[in-house]
């Protein structure tokens, strides 16, 4: 029989221990507000650039993440701490950047824009934002869930609200949905028109189809599950469900996300 330390201490160097998202958390707090009662945010990147120092300190932890160690977090350490590494390095790569650029896609070239760019490390390679987002988080079963695309962020007016703290592990579960229903009751990215009976979302249920409709069986029946936020009754829910209601896409605001200052 082990002694009980023995057996302690297997255990212990199996439980995996969550990364430290707490500088993260701090920059955001402090630079990152709700605008429009909550259904958006603004990032005041003139204050983020001032707390250069701390944001470096972060990233650089990320980065000394091994791929074994990523192994041994949980499902919610992992997908929060690709989250969070998405958010933080878009956001370096907008300080990057002199002066700030009017939108994100006016970084990069004609063959290599804003999301090909290898400019950070992590989990033990030389990696780009698509990466991070495509290959990390949705191409694997374990992590993927529609509910990321609105949390990650891509720095633009359009994008869901960059959350004004990080996303912890414990808490995911309620940020993630916390987060799609404060995009879904933005009436700038997704209406209903009782008139003509139609309903317009935003151009990232396009992009992002497939994600929803794996999800739900199509995207009318994943909208449906949301018919509070979006503004729907119980029958125009039904009518969703059934591919009875039109569908269009809105027009997406490329422009940052930041200050007046800032742009």
């Amino acid at each position: 029989m082990r002694p009980l330390l023995t057996i302690a201490l297997v255990l212990f160097t199996h439980t995996a221990i969550a990364f430290d998202h707490g500088d993260w958390d701090t920059l955001l707090k402090k630079h990152v507000h709700w605008v429009r009662g909550g259904v958006a945010s603004q990032v005041d990147y003139q204050g983020m650039a001032a707390d250069r120092p701390r944001l470096d300190r972060y990233l650089d932890d990320l980065s000394t993440v091994s791929e074994r160690q990523f192994q041994d977090f949980d499902r919610n350490q992992q997908l929060a701490f690709l989250i969070n590494a998405y958010n933080a390095f878009t956001l370096r790569l907008i300080l990057d950047q002199t002066p700030h650029p009017d939108s994100i896609r006016d970084i990069g070239g004609l063959f290599s824009g804003p999301w090909d760019q290898r400019f950070f490390t992590l989990l033990g390679e030389r990696r780009t934002l698509d990466e991070v987002e495509h290959g990390l988080i949705r191409d694997n079963p374990d992590l993927m869930d529609p509910r990321i695309h609105f949390a990650v962020n891509c720095a633009s007016i359009g994008c869901p609200a960059l959350r004004p703290e990080a996303y912890t592990s414990e808490r995911l579960d309620w940020q993630l949905e916390d987060s799609t229903h404060r995009f879904l009751s933005d009436r700038s990215r997704n209406q209903f028109d009782q008139e003509s009976r139609r309903l317009s979302v935003s151009s990232i249920f396009k992009w992002y189809r497939d994600d929803f409709a794996n999800a739900a069986g199509d995207l009318g029946a994943w909208l449906a599950d949301y018919s509070g936020p979006l503004g729907l009754t119980t029958r125009d829910a039904d009518l969703l469900r059934d591919n009875r209601l039109a569908i269009r896409f809105l027009p997406y605001d490329w422009s940052l996300n930041g200050l007046p200052t800032d742009q």
